[in-house]
Order: structure tokens, then sequence, then C-alpha cells
């Protein structure tokens, strides 16, 4: 299986009819030439989130292992599939976002993409600069106590 290392921040415009031209330089992190596959779901926040395929069906094993007949892993399970659309990158680089994706997200015409470990996320591009502003002044403190600094490194 293959394994994604992404990176980077990509500012893209989307066309009239909500089509998505990929980055080239993040085609070249995705890699291969053969029909290119995501799916494209609700991210935690207010914006979307696009897996490779492969990747896609490993976070649907690792949700899939909740158990539907407790309440809040039943809502977590629905929360996780909704809006959950395959996607194929056509001819000319591009990705149809649906539309009742880009209503959710607040996306209209300009975007960021953020692109890192396995995954992409696709932000309207005001509300991902509003995050980005929100920057905490404790950001050292929470890489202390979340990158586990004191772990050697391999």
């Amino acid at each position: 299986m293959k394994t994604y290392q992404f990176l980077g921040e990509y500012d893209c415009k989307l066309d009239a009819k909500g089509r998505l031209k990929l980055p080239s330089a993040l085609l070249k992190q995705i890699g291969g030439d053969e029909n290119l596959k995501f799916v494209i779901n609700r991210g935690y926040e207010q914006h979307l989130m696009l897996y490779p395929i492969e990747v896609w069906e490993i976070k649907t094993k690792e949700i899939n292992q909740l158990n539907i007949n407790i309440a809040q892993q039943r809502k977590a399970i629905r929360y996780f599939y909704r809006g959950a659309t395959e996607l194929e990158v056509d001819s000319s680089e591009r990705i149809n976002l649906p539309g009742s994706l880009m209503e959710y997200a607040g996306i209209d015409k300009d975007v960021m993409l953020f692109a890192y470990q396995n995954q992409i996320e696709i932000w309207a591009k005001d509300k991902y600069e509003a995050m980005i502003e929100e920057e905490p002044d404790d950001y050292v403190q929470l890489a202390e106590v979340n990158f586990n600094v004191n772990k050697p490194l391999d």
C-alpha cells in the first residue's frame, strides 16, 4: 500500500462549476500516473477533508470499529460519513467539489489547501486566514505537552 506524507499550503481558486485544479506541487507528492481517486468529507472545523482513496480505506476501518449500539459512537460514525463522496481527478487535474460540502465549509471561489500527514484540508480562504490568526500565545507550551519533546530522536 502506498504511503503519503503531504506538506504545504496552496492558495487556489475554484472555477464557475466548483472544480478545483490540484496544484502541480501537490500532485508530485501524490505521485503516480493512474486515475487518482479521493474521498472528500466534512472536517472537524468548518472545512473539508480530502483523502487519497487508500487513506480513506484505512480511516473507515478505524471508524468502523466503533459500536453503533453506543449513542456517542453512533454519532461519531454518522458525523464522519456525512457528505463523504468519492472523487476522481479529471484529465485537467481537477476535482469537482460537491455543492453541499462547499456550502457547509462556506467555500465560494477562493480556497486554501493545507496538506499534512496523509490528508488535505480544504478551507474557504477567509476562514483559513482567520484560523491561522488564532494561533495561541502558549504554542510553545502546547508543543511541549503534545509533541513529547523529551523523547529522543530516532
